[in-house]
């Protein structure tokens, strides 16, 4: 295969996956009279046509769907490639891709800080998301989740640190509505929980079969989000302990079992003992022994 035909493959899986040109020139880094040069070339290379084009964009024929099972299997195998070579050299120089749970940014900042310093021509790339990004798609070279322990043969996983969790306030929020004393105080108090109802962390079970849902009064959907709400007075929401009493927040209610969370480091089975990642998780390990906070 030509590399201009495996171009033309690459425009057409995208604009298969997006449904339109200027989605797919976006992705691609390409003006999107080259995506319709490609898709137009590709068709004619192919005598058949891929998409049907309409007011909303583009929608893939049969032979379009097959393209784009195809191909989306190539690319990525070829992201996955990519990756693993990335990560082969034992010289700790190029790209260090960190992947996390949204939420401990501020935990991460001392460990990059401490990294740099340690290897400053690495180029360090922190990916924070709630999706789960794939190590053997060479998505990450690090990736640190929280629950339940990853169980994929490919992975090496390791325990990092249990993070703890509390049910905090600002000092302004109690100057106006008082403390918690005891479950009869619930109804008088702003509540700040997640917008999923069916959230997984053990604190917003309990938030669930104990706080009455007319006093969740405030709804985010990321931990940065609870944690600007608690600071600025909305209400009464959780956040890590550690962070928290940094910065002066109130305790309302004691710590409950189950509040606490397992933080793992996952890395790739290829990755995981060149040079790059190892020094990284050391400095990784190093830095969080002090997160724990229950």
């Amino acid at each position: 295969m030509s590399i201009e035909a495996w171009d033309e493959i690459r425009t057409a899986y995208q604009v298969a996956r997006l449904g339109t040109v200027s989605g797919a020139a976006d992705v691609l880094g390409v003006h999107h009279a080259t995506v319709i040069r490609h898709i137009d070339a590709l068709e004619r290379r192919l005598g058949t046509k891929l998409f049907q084009r309409h007011a909303r964009g583009y929608t893939p024929t049969e032979a379009g769907r097959d393209l784009l099972t195809t191909a989306q299997r190539t690319e990525e195998q070829l992201t996955q490639l990519v990756g693993r070579i990335r990560g082969l050299g034992e010289t700790v120089s190029g790209e260090l891709i960190v992947t996390s749970i949204s939420g401990i940014a501020q935990l991460l900042t001392p460990v990059f800080k401490a990294y740099a310093e340690a290897h400053p021509d690495v180029a360090i790339k922190h990916l924070s998301d709630m999706r789960l990004f794939r190590l053997d798609f060479g998505e990450a070279h690090v990736a640190i989740r929280a629950g339940s322990a990853p169980e994929d043969p490919d992975y090496v996983v390791q325990p990092l640190v249990r993070v703890g969790t509390g049910l905090f306030a600002s000092p302004a929020y109690v100057a106006e509505h008082g403390r918690i004393s005891g479950p009869q105080d619930f109804v008088r108090h702003r509540f700040i929980g997640p917008i999923d109802p069916d959230s997984r962390p053990g604190f917003y079970r309990w938030m669930r079969s104990n706080i009455p849902e007319q006093r969740i009064l405030h709804r985010i959907s990321e931990p940065e989000a609870a944690t600007a709400a608690i600071l600025g007075g909305l209400g009464v929401g959780f956040m890590p302990r550690r962070e928290a009493l940094s910065v002066g927040l109130v305790e309302m209610v004691p710590a409950q079992p189950g509040w606490d969370s397992s933080l793992w480091i996952v890395t790739h089975v290829d990755l995981h003992r060149t040079l790059k990642v190892q020094s990284f998780l050391t400095v990784l390990k190093r830095v969080a022994s002090d997160w724990s906070c229950e």
